[in-house]
């Protein structure tokens, strides 16, 4: 606008200076300045107005590869637009908890690492898990002592020399001692202490924490030397080998969405790469805020760079959709808030073959497996061929071009 009111007063000040020197403004010098002014308002216009084009010669043509056709139509499929993140089942994601007060003496894993099922993962020690060791061994001592009692009075009751009396006393004082024993040893079972090794005196004073799971270290809550009470939690293990798609679908659309359909899937933090899963799960109970249902689909392809928790785009297809005018998405640019198409031309010069690209301002409409809706502004010359590829590199060509930065 400032070159634009520059211009103008330039002119108004040759004008000036045209008419005192023709006598006081004939009329021949005013319409020689309004056309000079017309002149100049066009040119401004011109180099104001919208995009140039770009030429490529047709060794360049070729090395790009580009594909060129008319405006072609296609069915789109109809789609439902959801919002979520990668989740993994509860089976496949474990948390690793205290069975009893003691310290943490060891932690054998950093968060990432991959772990077996049964794999120890840390180490706790407490007089207490020492105490139990040896009232289990007390118990089963007493217990074997009782079982050799009960067996000697059931003889002598069977072979009528014996109390029936001091029969049943062994057999009850047995039975008591046998479910402590019992007792004692699902306990130490569940610290994963070996019974075995304990009965022969083999006592431990550090007891491991192992893994429930096969899987990665997702978070450890715990550190060297730190006293935790039972369930307390101290580890994260999930295997996301079985990652899958928690999505969120509003109420009114909730109808279209079955089991079996197909989502297409864009990760946040993974730009640029798309996947593709399956519906496995509808949910039947509406979230309040917002209102919507919790839709779960696997994954088709490899899953092992994702992580659970990642926040994800789907797109849900779920019904065949009308034709519609519809290009790739790479032939497609957008520029400045606006879109953009390249209508091509071939033209000979000297005997070459060149090649001249014209963007068309255009919008766009639905998007589905890699196409997208193309809704002209204004009609296409008749069996004009546009490129269906390349357009990021036409309009990079371009804007070197208008810079001034051409090869």
């Amino acid at each position: 606008m400032k070159k634009y009111i520059i211009k103008l007063f330039t002119l108004f000040i040759a004008t000036t200076l045209f008419i005192a020197c023709n006598g006081g403004g004939s009329e021949e010098g005013e319409n020689a300045a309004q056309e000079e002014l017309a002149t100049e308002e066009a040119g401004e216009e011109e180099e104001e107005g919208g995009m140039g084009e770009v030429h490529l010669s047709n060794l360049k043509f070729n090395s790009l590869g580009i594909k060129l056709d008319t405006l072609p139509t296609r069915p789109l499929s109809e789609v439902v637009s959801a919002t979520g993140q990668l989740e993994v089942p509860p089976q496949y994601e474990a948390t690793v908890t205290a069975v009893i007060g003691a310290n943490v003496t060891s932690i054998e894993v950093i968060e990432g690492d991959e772990v077996r099922k049964g794999q120890t993962l840390a180490y706790l020690s407490h007089p207490n898990l020492t105490r139990l060791q040896t009232d289990y061994m007390t118990a089963y001592s007493r217990m074997q002592n009782l079982e050799q009692e009960f067996n000697r009075q059931q003889r002598l009751y069977e072979q009528e020399v014996g109390s029936g009396k001091l029969f049943q006393q062994a057999q009850a004082d047995y039975r008591v001692v046998q479910a402590e024993v019992k007792g004692l040893e699902s306990q130490l079972r569940s610290l994963n202490l070996n019974v075995a090794n304990i009965r022969e005196g083999n006592i431990v004073e550090n007891i491991p924490v192992v893994s429930p799971i096969e899987g990665t270290i997702a978070d450890i809550n715990v550190q060297v030397g730190q006293y935790v009470d039972p369930q307390t939690e101290l580890l994260e293990v999930i295997n996301a080998e079985h990652v899958h798609a928690d999505l969120m679908v509003f109420a009114k659309d909730v109808y279209k969405v079955k089991e079996g359909q197909k989502v297409l899937l864009q990760m946040e933090s993974v730009p640029g790469k798309s996947y593709t899963a399956e519906i496995f799960s509808v949910g039947k109970k509406f979230e309040q805020n917002p209102r919507a249902v919790h839709v779960h689909a696997e994954i088709q392809e490899d899953s092992e760079s994702l992580v659970p928790g990642m926040y994800i785009n789907g797109r849900i297809v779920t019904g065949a959709g009308t034709e519609v005018t519809a290009l790739p998405e790479e032939a497609v640019i957008e520029e400045e808030g606006k879109s953009y198409i390249f209508i091509a031309e071939q033209q000979e010069e000297n005997d070459e073959t060149e090649w001249s690209f014209k963007p068309v301002e255009v919008m766009t409409g639905e998007k589905n497996e890699g196409w997208v809706e193309i809704k002209l502004l204004e009609p296409l010359p008749d069996g004009a061929r546009v490129a269906w590829n390349n357009a990021y590199y036409l309009i990079a060509e371009m804007k070197k071009g208008e810079t001034g930065d051409d090869d």
